[in-house]
């Protein structure tokens, strides 16, 4: 399942698990070829690891497609709150840390994470499971591509990716994997970021909360890493204000939550005591 269309992307995955494409084929064949022939240990990890960036990135394009078309389905089976109509809790601050932008830059995360609406996603670009990375930067890809018509939004929305996996998320890998969005003119902020170390990455990820482990099969066709996905919504103060799972990551729901902040800043409102908004399950 992925964005608010699972359907979509289940016609392709298929009910008994079949492949999306070609390429998750390909890494499923690597995945399970011998691997006493070291001579080809290497192409093997190539090809792996080819097919994990070709698989996301179908994924995230076919999100993309239907970036105009929020409409409610049978994963998010409700109607998205009407924009300033709530209130969202202060939950806590946001963490700051020791990043590098794609251009190779150090940059601190706290930079990234005042003065805007921001939306912060952890994820890792070896990621192929279709409700974890590929859906959250789906989303983000899609409230990108949405501020691209609204001037007002693409000046106070920012959109974060942070990786959790230093060694292969390179700057340059960053850089590479994130071209479709530094293409676009006239939309929001996107920073695709990524750390020095995981030195310097954990205490950032223990700040947020976000979960990631290494599978016992490196060379699973969903990615090597265990993980939960978190998205974070940080107010113009730098204040966590939602954090959102796989079950909620819904663009109209955050679509709906960056409204309702920038709302409240137009306001100058300082009372964010009321319940935050729950959709019906």
């Amino acid at each position: 399942m992925f964005c608010p269309y699972p359907s979509l992307f289940d016609k392709r995955l298929g009910a008994k698990g079949e492949p999306v494409s070609s390429t998750l084929a390909a890494a499923r064949r690597v995945s399970t070829a011998p691997r006493w022939r070291p001579a080809r240990a290497k192409l093997w990890r190539r090809a792996v690891r080819g097919a994990w960036a070709g698989l996301a990135a179908i994924v995230i394009l076919h999100c993309s497609a239907l970036a105009d078309d929020l409409a409610r389905d049978s994963d998010y089976d409700y109607e998205a709150p009407t924009p300033g109509s709530y209130l969202l809790p202060v939950i806590k601050p946001a963490a700051d840390g020791d990043v590098i932008d794609a251009g190779g830059k150090p940059v601190r995360l706290r930079e990234l994470t005042r003065g805007r609406i921001t939306v912060l996603s952890f994820i890792y670009t070896r990621c192929a499971a279709a409700k974890a990375c590929p859906h959250a930067t789906g989303v983000l890809n899609q409230l990108h591509r949405l501020s691209q018509e609204d001037p007002s939004l693409a000046k106070e929305l920012r959109l974060v990716s942070m990786s959790f996996d230093p060694a292969h998320d390179t700057p340059e890998r960053m850089a590479s994997y994130s071209t479709w969005a530094r293409g676009r003119t006239n939309a929001a902020e996107w920073h695709f970021v990524t750390s020095r170390s995981q030195t310097e990455l954990k205490p950032i990820l223990e700040a947020y909360g976000q979960a990631v482990s290494r599978k016992s099969n490196a060379y699973d066709p969903t990615g090597p890493l265990n993980h939960t996905l978190r998205v974070f919504l940080i107010d113009f103060e730098g204040r966590v204000r939602n954090i959102y799972s796989s079950g909620t990551l819904d663009s109209r729901l955050v679509l709906a939550d960056v409204k309702t902040l920038r709302a409240e800043g137009a306001r100058g409102a300082t009372n964010a005591s009321s319940p935050i908004f729950r959709p019906a399950r």
